[in-house]
C-alpha cells in the first residue's frame, strides 16, 4: 500500500510545475454564465434602511437621553419603584415559604423593562420574556394583586396558579411568557412577529432574553429567519454580567451583545439599562424603524441585578463591594429620583408615592395570602385548544 501511495504521489505535478504550465498555457475568456456566477454580491455600505448598522446607533446617539417631562418621569418613576418593592416582598413571601419553585427577582433591573415598554402600544404590540417575567408585567400595567396571587399559586391568580413565577401568561395584555427554557422564548418571539406581519395589524414584538441565553443556537437561527423574512421584532438582550452565575467576559467570546446581529444584516443599539430615559429614548428609535418596514433590531441593555440568579443562588461569584458600588453610582430608581428633584418634584411628593407604593404591595401580599387554592380539575384546563 505505501508503495502504490508513493506511485501516486510521483506522479502528482509539483506546485512548483502547475504554476510554470500555468503560464503556458493561454488565458481563456469565461462564458458571460459563469462570469456572473462569479461576480461577488454588492456589500452594502450601510446606507441602506435594511441595512443600517450604524445609522440607527448614530440616530440614537444623537439625542441619548430623552427629555421626560415632569408627569412622564414621574410615571416611570412609580412603575420603577413599584417593581422594586414587589420584588422585595415576594422575596420575603419566598423565604417564609409561600412561593414554590423557582423565583427569580427584577431587582436592579427595572428601568429596562420600563424604559421599553413605554414606547410599546400595548393594544398592538406583543411581549415575551424568559422566566424573570414579574417585572414586565408590572410594566405593561398588570394589576400587582393578580401577578402575587399567580406567584403564591393561587386561582386568582393570573394564570390561575398554574404558571408560578416563570411561566406567567396573560394573552388579553399580549403578554405570551415567562419561559423556564434558556432562549425558547426567541424563535417564539418571531412566530409572534410572523402573526403581526402575516395579520397586517401594525404590531411588532418585543423579545426579550438574557446574556446567558445569548450564546443558545436556536437565538442565531431565529435572527437569521428574522431577517430573511423581515420580521417586525425587537430583540432585547438584558445583559445583567453574569447569566447563572458566570461573568460575560468568561463565557463569551464576543461580549458586545448588540453586535451578534451584523452577521444576519440586523442593526445593534448599545443602551445603558439603568438609565430609564435613554431606555426609553433608544426604545422610541428602535420601535420607529420596526414599524417603518425595516426588519428587525437588536438591543443590548446593559443593566445589573442585584439578588443572585434566584432566590437559591447565594451569588458569591461577586463581591460585596462590587454591588454596592453600584447601587451607590447607577441604580436606576435613585437616578430617576435625581432628575425628578431637578424638575422641582418635592422630597415629600416622593416620600407620599413610596407610602402609596408600600401600599399597594401589602395589599397584593394580602390578596395572595387570602386566595384559595386552585380546585384540582384546573389541572385538566387550557390543556388543548377547542373542546375535548
Amino acid at each position: 500500500m505505501r508503495q502504490q501511495d508513493n506511485c501516486v504521489l510521483a506522479k502528482t505535478p509539483s506546485s512548483t510545475a502547475k504554476r510554470a504550465a500555468a503560464k503556458k498555457a493561454p488565458a481563456r475568456k469565461p462564458s458571460a454564465k459563469k462570469a456572473a456566477a462569479k461576480k461577488p454580491a454588492a456589500k452594502s455600505d450601510g446606507s441602506d434602511d435594511n441595512f443600517a448598522l450604524r445609522s440607527l446607533q448614530d440616530a440614537f446617539e444623537t439625542n441619548k437621553r430623552f427629555k421626560a417631562s415632569k408627569d412622564e418621569l414621574l410615571t416611570f418613576y412609580e412603575k420603577m419603584l413599584l417593581i422594586r418593592r414587589f420584588e422585595e416582598k415576594a422575596g420575603q413571601l419566598y423565604g417564609l415559604g409561600l412561593i414554590g419553585g423557582f423565583c427569580h427577582l427584577y431587582i436592579g433591573q427595572e428601568a429596562v423593562a420600563v424604559g421599553l415598554q413605554s414606547a410599546l402600544d400595548e393594544g398592538k404590540d406583543s411581549v415575551i420574556t424568559g422566566y424573570r417575567d414579574h417585572g414586565h408585567m408590572l410594566a405593561y400595567g398588570i394589576d400587582p394583586k393578580v401577578i402575587m396571587a399567580e406567584l403564591t399559586g393561587r386561582e386568582a391568580g393570573i394564570s390561575r396558579g398554574k404558571g408560578g413565577s416563570m411561566h406567567m401568561f396573560s394573552t388579553e395584555h399580549a403578554f405570551y411568557g415567562g419561559h423556564g427554557i434558556v432562549g425558547a422564548q426567541v424563535p417564539l418571539g418571531a412566530g409572534l412577529a410572523f402573526a403581526h406581519k402575516y395579520n397586517e395589524d401594525g404590531g411588532l414584538c418585543m423579545a426579550y432574553f438574557g446574556d446567558g441565553a445569548a450564546n443558545q443556537g436556536q437565538v442565531y437561527e431565529t435572527f437569521n429567519m428574522a431577517a430573511l423574512w423581515n420580521l417586525p421584532v425587537v430583540f432585547v438582550v438584558e445583559n445583567n454580567q453574569y447569566a447563572m452565575g458566570t461573568a460575560v467576559a468568561r463565557s463569551s467570546a464576543e461580549t458586545e451583545f448588540y453586535r451578534r446581529g451584523t452577521a444576519f444584516r440586523i442593526p445593534g443599539m448599545d443602551v445603558n439599562g439603568m438609565d430609564v430615559l435613554e431606555v426609553h429614548q433608544a426604545a422610541k428609535v428602535a420601535v420607529e424603524h420596526v414599524r417603518g418596514g425595516n426588519g428587525p433590531v437588536l438591543m443590548e441593555l446593559n443593566t445589573y441585578r442585584y439578588r443572585g440568579h434566584s432566590m437559591s443562588d447565594p451569588a458569591k461569584y461577586r463581591t460585596r463591594e462590587e454591588v454596592q458600588g453600584v447601587r451607590e453610582k447607577s441604580d436606576p430608581i435613585e437616578l430617576a429620583k435625581a432628575e425628578l428633584l431637578k424638575l422641582g418634584v418635592n422630597e415629600d411628593e416622593l416620600k407620599e408615592i413610596e407610602k402609596t407604593i408600600r401600599a399597594k404591595v401589602a395589599e397584593a401580599a394580602d390578596f395572595a395570602e387570602t386566595s384559595p387554592e386552585p380546585e384540582p380539575s384546573e389541572l385538566y384546563t387550557d390543556v388543548l385548544v377547542g373542546d375535548y
